[in-house]
């Protein structure tokens, strides 16, 4: 098959394979039009999240959209791996953990709630938007497409009450026992890189009181003892913010936005942005693969999430079925 790759000015390197993205003629919401300004091209995800402006002298800016009404703009730098290979940033839900399902239904359970039908039931065209993203993102969504007359504040207070309720019930022992199901080679993936050495950064949009258990939940089936002595640097997206209670930044800046994985390796790892092309990123949905990406990062993408359907397959360097291929690229 015939790419059209789009190419960096920096040390040449591959930003990104063209016929993955949809074209248009204008992005940034109406900012930003093709053949103006400088903007050579306006090019889109297939899942509208995105917007890439390809400029006349070879820069890419990345235009992420914001259902809450913070959009930003960043630089997309080119990518490339280089050995040896100092450390691997892994996501967390669909990627290390079987997971993504369980949140949906989450979404789904508080949905329902807010429009008092216990029968309510997500559309498949809703995928993409209740997964990779900020719960405020996924609350958002729904609220818009069926719930117009409840707020997003509503919405997240009886989230929360639903996934205390869940988790709970889950750290009892009664809980969904399908809930969190690591993914099949994890442990022997994990042990593989340590073994060569190699930093490991577990990455999550999720906030912690929702990351945490699910990490823990893992390493118990795994018998891996407990994830702080293991991991080299583990973000999350914080602690909610609520009335009462102290929050951290989370909601607004998480995957696609390139922090988490930014702070992980520059902060967690203490590896600076001159050595990005040594460090890889494993992502399993749309929002992670541009998230990785616009940290620096060359990003493997793996299947079973939404990569292909969300239009991010361009942006990956490889995509692997499982982590022994992984192994073998690293």
């Amino acid at each position: 098959m015939d790419l059209a790759l789009t190419r960096g000015t920096e040390h040449g390197g591959l930003l990104f394979d063209e016929t993955e993205l949809m074209a248009k003629e204008q992005g940034g919401e109406g900012r930003f039009v093709a053949g103006q300004g400088g903007v050579a091209k306006v090019l889109a995800t297939a899942d509208g999240k995105v917007d890439f402006l390809v400029h006349d002298n070879g820069q890419v800016l990345c235009y992420v959209k914001s259902a809450m009404g913070y959009p930003a703009l960043y630089p997309l730098y080119p990518a490339r791996i280089e050995k040896p290979i100092k450390a691997v940033l892994m996501d967390l839900d669909g990627t290390s953990v079987r997971s993504e399902h369980f949140w949906i239904w989450i979404i789904e359970q508080t949905t329902a709630r807010l429009l008092d039908n216990p029968k309510f039931q997500l559309e498949a065209a809703d995928l993409p938007h209740v997964s990779g993203h900020s719960v405020s993102e996924h609350l958002r969504h729904c609220i818009r497409k069926y719930a117009p007359h409840k707020t997003v504040e509503e919405a997240r207070t009886t989230y929360f009450e639903i996934t205390h309720r869940e988790m709970r019930a889950i750290l009892e022992g009664r809980g969904r026992d399908d809930a969190f199901v690591p993914t099949e080679g994890l442990k022997d993936f994990l042990y593989a890189l340590k073994a060569r050495g190699i930093k490991i950064g577990l990455v999550t949009s999720g906030l912690y009181e929702k990351a945490w258990p699910e990490i823990l939940a893992a390493f118990k089936q795994l018998g891996m003892g407990d994830p702080k002595d293991f991991y080299d640097a583990i973000i999350s997206a914080g602690f909610a913010i609520r009335k009462g209670e102290v929050g951290t930044l989370g909601e607004l800046e998480p995957k696609p936005h390139p922090w988490l994985y930014a702070e992980t390796a520059r902060v967690g790892l203490g590896i600076e942005f001159a050595d990005r092309h040594q460090v890889v990123g494993m992502e399993d949905s749309g929002a992670g693969v541009i998230s990785v990406r616009l940290a620096g990062f060359a990003c493997i993408g793996m299947d079973e999430g939404n990569i292909k359907s969300s239009g991010t397959l361009g942006l990956c360097s490889h995509f692997c079925q499982d982590f022994a291929q992984v192994l073998e690229l690293l």
